[in-house]
């Protein structure tokens, strides 16, 4: 016999568990977003201060040396700035899944069990 407060209780818990879900995944993307206005920020800033360094430099050396410093470290801080995103989105995802997790586990084994179950045993 169906039994509404089971499902009562069950359809309860599952809008719990997606609302707790979207807001712990809003809060993901505001981390992400700040860390890429931060990082925004700071390499504008970085190229405004090179380019006044290197239209004082006199000589074609100096400015070849500068110059390719700097590309060094905007590349350096680059590839650790996608690495640090990259990571935030991977954590992101984990916790997205995380209230999930438990519920379609469970669903697994239970359809494993239903399908060994009328499967008939090998001869």
């Amino acid at each position: 016999m169906f039994n509404f407060e089971d499902a009562n209780k069950k359809s309860k818990e599952a809008v719990d568990t997606a609302l707790k879900s979207y807001s712990d995944t809003t809060k993901g993307f505001q981390a992400i977003a700040a860390e890429a206005t931060e990082y925004s920020k700071k390499s504008f800033q970085d190229a405004v201060t090179h380019f006044e360094t290197l239209a004082g430099v006199k000589s074609f050396e100096a400015a070849f040396e500068l110059q390719t410093s700097y590309v060094k470290a905007y590349f350096e801080g680059f590839v650790s700035e996608t690495t640090k995103l990259g990571e935030m989105y991977a954590d992101l995802a984990k916790s997205a899944y995380k209230p999930y997790e438990a519920p379609i586990a469970a669903a697994v084994v239970k359809t494993a069990k239903s399908v060994s179950a009328a499967t008939p045993a090998a001869a």
